[in-house]
């Protein structure tokens, strides 16, 4: 029995919730209270210990909130479950590819640091804490409707993404980003509980999806209009039906 795993449910899921939004924060929650924290002397220094807090976040409350018996990469949706589902994943992102192939034109100006901290780092780190903590181990201990169980993380998702874009300050295309993305963080979900509550499905997309956007520059009216909003719910749609397709293709053939 892990230290907290005995607390009541409703007491392990506040936990959980507030390891979520919060863990993104906390050298703004330090900063707060008068003890800062100051960033890494490298490039993207803030950001790379902002999302390190979070995945000790992430760890520390899985290790003691996950259940009996359960290890604890398998509490955050860590172990391996084949790459199959992983795989038709990348593949449905293409269309992603295509498009914004199609509406934008070559970043000449990313590097190589830049791809790596943007589409593969930090996606790595939301994953874990939002998808993780925020939906994988919350299915584990309460085993409920995996909607249910997905939608607090999604607002979660958003209301950062919002707040990063100037919350009330931001108006409406803050509040449109974090529409877009509290889908988007449903639909990560989606993925991962569909290969069977593992996060590889969710961040294979992510990190392809957020690639995709840092290769190719778009207007700032392109990229918050119809056809890249349609482009990017449509391509987590598509890999959500591929993934079906594959799993469905899967079990008959066991058959």
């Amino acid at each position: 029995m892990t230290v907290l795993s005995r607390l009541p449910t409703s007491a392990r899921l506040l936990l959980v919730l507030l390891g979520v939004g919060l863990g993104l924060n906390l050298r703004d929650i330090a900063a707060a209270i008068g003890t800062p924290i100051p960033a890494l002397p490298i490039p993207y220094g803030g950001s790379l210990l902002d999302n390190t807090l979070a995945v000790l976040v992430a760890l520390l409350l899985a290790a003691l909130l996950r259940p009996r018996g359960m290890s604890l990469l398998a509490s955050l949706g860590l172990r391996g479950n084949g790459w199959g589902g992983p795989m038709w994943v990348l593949l449905a992102s293409l269309p992603c590819w295509l498009g914004l192939a199609v509406l934008g034109t070559p970043n000449t100006a990313l590097t190589a640091l830049d791809a790596t901290m943007l589409a593969v780092l930090f996606p790595l780190a939301e994953e874990v804490l939002f998808r993780g903590l925020g939906f994988v181990l919350l299915v584990k201990i309460l085993r409920g409707a995996w909607p249910l169980l997905a939608l607090p993380q999604a607002l979660l998702f958003g209301m950062v993404h919002w707040l990063g874009f100037g919350g009330l300050h931001g108006g409406g295309i803050a509040l449109f980003v974090g529409a877009v993305i509290a889908l988007g963080g449903f639909i990560f979900a989606w993925l991962d509980h569909l290969d069977g509550d593992t996060l590889w499905c969710g961040l294979v997309l992510h990190v392809s999806m957020n690639l995709a956007w840092n290769v190719f520059s778009l207007d700032d009216a392109v990229a918050l209009g119809w056809q890249a909003t349609s482009l990017r719910i449509g391509t987590a749609l598509l890999a959500v039906l591929v993934l079906a397709w594959h799993l469905h293709r899967q079990r008959r053939g066991r058959l």
